[in-house]
């Protein structure tokens, strides 16, 4: 627009009257869009006065603008929940001055509706469906047609063959809009709304729930259970019919225009019926309702709703929508949450806190990345100095007072939220009020929590500040010092194998030795594996990567920088030197002996040995299941490490499909091509002229050339991708398999010794089984088959197996 603008403007002085006609028009559309949009903003003027007048302003644009005006209402009904009822009194308002627009506003929001379900935008879909419920109480719907539309939402619950997550979400668009619309369709439909609630109530009985202890934040219920979130809504909406309809949250500035709205005639929603399910439909993951607060926890200022009011769900549900709208933007999105209308009514800071961290526990995944949960808290800090931080430090407290039955995955997000959160503030913590960690077991879960968090402070520091910020009483959780542990430092009494070998490796790298001349000094390293008279030396060395990696990194060990350079370097070395699957397992060996003290390093050190395919990730995966590795299994850092290694190979994947798939797409376009020009060519011909005919026959020669470069490339990325996902598949298995052989092993153990099987170090390793099928779901529904007949077998020990079967659940 702003271009069109500009260009218009310079052809002011030849053709002015060519600027009006293109310009006036746009800036009435952009005028229209800001009206509409930012109506409901705070204003000096009262809401009703504000809608009144944009209500007018829109009648007298509708014979010119009508279809704009239409689509920017479907828009925001779409993308601007949390304003729901501000747009919809707007809509009765139209309707009752033009009936006319009020119909096709009616049918332009059925068939956004049935597009965002095909297009699986379900909860924009479901923004959609409560719209529509809300135009009921504004007298455009009639209340009749709604509850139709309602009965064919919960008759997907009586299909055959569907996922439950597809008959889950028509139940939830049902329930999830009467606290808008619920005493409105019993008023009116009362008989029907019952029978309406009785199918749900049946569905809800049998409905299986054997995915909710996977999704759980805490497995304890008390202080606050962790309810399935349709049995949650379900006992809200149950109250609220107890309670005759009556909620006190909701803003409803249609009651104002009463006397006008129900004046108007209203429409009949057309006959709606829900898609048909089919097999690329992605439905909504259900969810566990989070609660940390109560109403104790606020004992000053208004009271909190209880966790089975209505007012709770729908200030939740418009805390939610806010992020939702603005979440890009952390000032714009912390100035929305702290003006929620009715803030003088609620705690709106235990609302706040609890629903950010609500969803930043939220599992498998967050709506948002996890740092912009960090920056919209320090943005709501600053804006409430004085009140806001005090809820958000009460609450990290009793989150650290529950650690013991916290999902070790939100433990992760907690701990990385809140060294973040520290290093904004200058490391300020009251740290001695936790001093109740230092006489515990150091693998138990609130010093694992202090250490780790220091960790990870350290990282957005360094060593002394850490040292100097905590008390001298954490000096056992404070982070060893991150330095590297070279073997080949100094001589000793019994001197290392390779120490000699050592200096003279170190000594050809400083003189700038190229790799071969490397590799001829590395084939002097004796071979412990072998005996001296064996010739073949050609075999796994391990001496010979101890050699020389440990001599690499001691003289790149300065910084990142070095180590990237070193490694790039010697590429061809390390290549050499990894070419079986012992030497990739040893390589990283080598490296966590060497880095041990600075896990970050470790880290972005094997990130950099995949990504240049000296290791590669099944190997990784090897490497951190290796009993090397045991004293090291339940840190942070390593799950960081495997977790990014599956991402790789995941994107690998999916670059090569992608790759794949246009050039499929570029053959079939130069096939059509080729149709149409010999269609052409064809008619040409049979006018006998002899020079189009050798045309033709040219074109043709080169079209067969490319088609043929093509498909030979089509089919090289074919072998590409299968080879790909073969690895993939593989390395599953291979985390699978590990995990079942570490947890199998314990269960056995545990049971000869007659001791409890519920460890610190069995939570840790079950949950993070748990983590690894909720982080990449999307991936492994692709190979259950062969997962459940290779490994998740009816044979395998029930505590496991349990694992595999909630998951199955989730897309059930």
């Amino acid at each position: 627009m702003s271009r069109r603008r500009h260009s218009d403007e310079g052809d002011a002085g030849s053709q002015p009257h060519k600027r009006r006609r293109t310009s006036e028009p746009i800036e009435i559309e952009d005028r229209l869009e800001s009206l509409i949009c930012r109506v409901g903003e705070k204003s000096t003027s009262s809401l009703e006065s504000n809608l009144e007048g944009l209500a007018g302003v829109l009648e007298a644009d509708l014979p010119n603008y009508k279809g704009k005006i239409l689509r920017i209402l479907c828009a925001v009904a779409r993308l601007l929940p949390e304003k729901l009822t501000v747009y919809t009194t707007l809509v009765g308002l139209l309707n009752a001055r033009n009936y006319n627009f009020g119909g096709e506003f009616v049918e332009a929001m059925i068939r956004q509706l049935k597009e965002t379900l095909k297009s699986n935008l379900y909860s924009e879909a479901l923004y959609l469906v409560r719209f529509l419920n809300d135009l009921v109480n504004c007298h455009v719907i009639a209340a009749p047609s709604m509850v139709a539309m309602f009965e064919n939402f919960v008759s997907v619950t009586q299909e055959e063959d569907i996922p439950q997550v597809r008959s889950d979400w028509y139940v939830y668009a049902v329930l999830s809009s009467l606290p808008w619309v619920g005493k409105e369709l019993y008023e009116k439909k009362d008989v029907e709304m019952d029978r309406l609630f009785n199918q749900i109530e049946g569905y809800l009985k049998y409905r299986q729930k054997t995915h909710v202890p996977m999704l759980q934040v805490w497995t304890a219920e008390k202080p606050h259970p962790q309810e399935e979130y349709l049995d949650c809504l379900w006992a809200q909406v149950q109250k609220l019919k107890k309670d005759r309809w009556q909620e006190r949250h909701i803003l409803r500035p249609y009651i104002a225009f009463d006397s006008v709205l129900c004046e108007a005639l209203q429409h009949n929603l057309p006959p709606f019926t829900p898609p048909a399910h089919s097999d690329d439909a992605v439905y909504p993951m259900p969810h566990v309702v989070f609660r940390m607060f109560d109403y104790t926890d606020a004992p000053e200022g208004p009271v909190m709703p209880g966790s089975h009011s209505v007012e709770r769900f729908v200030i939740e549900e418009n805390l939610h929508c806010i992020i939702k709208s603005h979440w890009r933007e952390r000032k714009t999105c912390a100035a929305q949450l702290l003006s929620y209308p009715g803030k003088n009514k609620i705690p709106l800071n235990y609302h706040i806190v609890e629903v950010i961290f609500g969803e930043l526990f939220q599992l498998p995944s967050p709506p948002h990345i996890d740092v912009m949960y960090t920056a919209l808290l320090i943005e709501l800090c600053k804006l409430q100095p004085g009140s806001l931080p005090q809820v958000l430090a009460q609450a990290t407290e009793m989150m650290y007072m529950r650690l013991d039955t916290m999902n070790t995955i939100c433990i992760d997000r907690l701990i990385n939220w809140f060294s973040h959160h520290l290093s904004n503030f200058q490391f300020r913590w009251s740290w001695d009020d936790w001093a109740d960690c230092l006489t515990q077991d150091i693998e138990k879960p609130k010093p694992k929590f202090v250490k780790e968090v220091l960790e990870k402070c350290m990282r957005l520091s360094y060593h002394q500040r850490i040292v100097d910020i905590v008390p001298p009483s954490f000096s056992a959780l404070i982070p060893a010092n991150p330095v590297c542990s070279y073997k080949y430092e100094e001589e000793t009494e019994c001197p290392l194998p390779g120490l000699a070998m050592a200096t003279t490796v170190s000594n050809a790298i400083k003189n700038r030795a190229s790799n071969e001349e490397i590799l001829i000094v590395l084939k002097d390293v004796p071979n412990p594996n072998q005996d001296d008279d064996d010739d073949e030396g050609d075999g796994f060395n391990p001496l010979k990567i101890e050699v020389f990696l440990q001599t690499l990194l001691h003289l790149a060990a300065k910084s990142f920088s070095h180590s990237f350079s070193a490694l790039a370097k010697f590429h061809e070395v390390l290549k050499n030197l990894t070419d079986s699957d012992e030497g990739k397992l040893h390589i990283l060996r080598v490296l966590y002996e060497f880095w041990r003290n600075h896990p970050q390093m470790i880290s972005v050190l094997v990130d950099k040995l995949i990504r240049t395919q000296i290791v590669d990730c099944a190997a990784v995966a090897n490497w951190i299941f290796s009993p090397e590795m045991a004293h090291d299994f339940t840190r942070f850092y390593v799950w960081e490490i495997l977790h990014s290694t599956i991402r790789k190979m995941n994107k690998h994947v999916q670059k090569i499909q992608k790759e794949l798939d246009e050039a499929k797409e570029k053959l079939e376009k130069q096939q059509n091509k080729k149709v149409e020009k010999q269609i052409f060519l064809t008619a040409e011909t049979l006018l006998f002229k002899p020079h189009i005919r050798e045309h033709k026959d040219d074109m043709e020669k080169n079209s067969e050339d490319e088609e043929g470069q093509l498909e030979e490339q089509i089919e090289r990325l074919q072998e590409k991708v299968e080879s790909a996902q073969s690895e993939q598949k593989n390395l599953f298995l291979v985390i699978f398999q590990r995990f079942i052989m570490l947890l199998t092993e314990h269960l056995v153990r545990c049971e000869t010794s007659g001791v409890d099987i519920n460890t610190t170090w069995y939570k840790n390793c079950i949950e993070r089984l748990q983590q690894i099928f909720l982080m990449h779901h999307v991936i492994i529904q692709q190979y259950m088959g062969t997962l459940e007949n290779l490994l998740f077998t009816a044979e395998l020990d029930h505590h496991i197996l349990a694992v595999y079967q909630q998951f199955c659940a989730l897309q059930l």
